[in-house]
């Protein structure tokens, strides 16, 4: 790592250490937790992902940072705590990179990476193929993982027929279902039936509802600036500038 990183994480540190110092640190700082700092990291993961897409390299490089300062900001909680140090979090994914690459670190043959990952997950206590997907992933990521690893042991669909029998058996039953507890627990059914649908055709759910998003927003942005006025307007007139904003946002296609 060049020096002028390794200053910057060290002033990092630092930084975090005195705005933790019980004693002449900042009040909000001190008082947070692993927990109560989770949703910040995940957020900042997000906004992450979000310059990429935008192709924003401004904004990627500040949210980077804001994604380093999580990782440090777990590290001295843990540090002031005893458990462990940025130090220990380095070492272990460094070790984890040379482990999983022996071809390139070790002199030997990689024996692939699915498989490398099955052997680090029979040395923990969960010996289950569905050990280890995090269940604050989002939704959509953590059922298309867990599929994936129910998969592996022959537990799926031959083909995306079957899959999409289940996404129309699952429509049915919300249909069916008579109460909100019901209606609840099927259109779960419904949408994890959606995902191992997207899984068969090797699309990326999460991916997939994210650009689906995306479009809705830049759409109904674009309904908006054709009339100021949209909502008192009636559904049907509403729809009409839906086609419109649809068709000006249409992306040019090849003949």
């Amino acid at each position: 790592m060049p020096a002028e990183a390794l200053s910057g994480l060290a002033r990092l540190v630092t930084i975090m250490r005195r705005l933790r110092d019980p004693a002449t640190g900042c009040a909000w700082d001190i008082e947070q937790t692993f927990a109560t700092i989770a949703p910040y990291t995940i957020e900042e993961a997000y906004e992450v992902a979000d310059a990429i897409a935008r192709d924003d390299t401004a904004a990627l490089v500040d949210e980077l940072g804001d994604l380093q300062l999580q990782v440090v900001f777990h590290a001295i909680i843990a540090e002031q705590s005893g458990r462990f140090t940025l130090a220990d979090v380095l070492a272990g994914i460094a070790d984890k990179l040379e482990r999983r690459h022996p071809h390139i670190f070790g002199g030997g043959e990689t024996p692939g990476w699915e498989a490398l990952k099955a052997q680090e997950r029979s040395a923990l206590e969960d010996r289950s193929a569905l050990a280890g997907v995090p269940l604050a992933a989002p939704a959509l990521m953590r059922a298309q993982k867990l599929q994936a690893r129910a998969a592996r042991l022959g537990f799926d669909w031959p083909d995306p027929s079957g899959a999409r029998a289940k996404v129309i058996e699952e429509l049915v039953e919300v249909d069916a279902a008579e109460s909100d507890a019901e209606r609840h627990e099927e259109i779960g059914d419904l949408l994890f039936a959606a995902v191992n649908l997207a899984r068969k055709h090797g699309v990326d759910a999460e991916d997939a509802l994210r650009s689906a998003s995306r479009k809705f927003e830049a759409r109904f942005r674009h309904m908006e600036t054709l009339d100021r006025e949209l909502g008192a307007r009636t559904l049907d007139e509403q729809e009409a500038l839906w086609l419109r904003a649809k068709a000006a946002l249409a992306q040019p296609t090849c003949d």
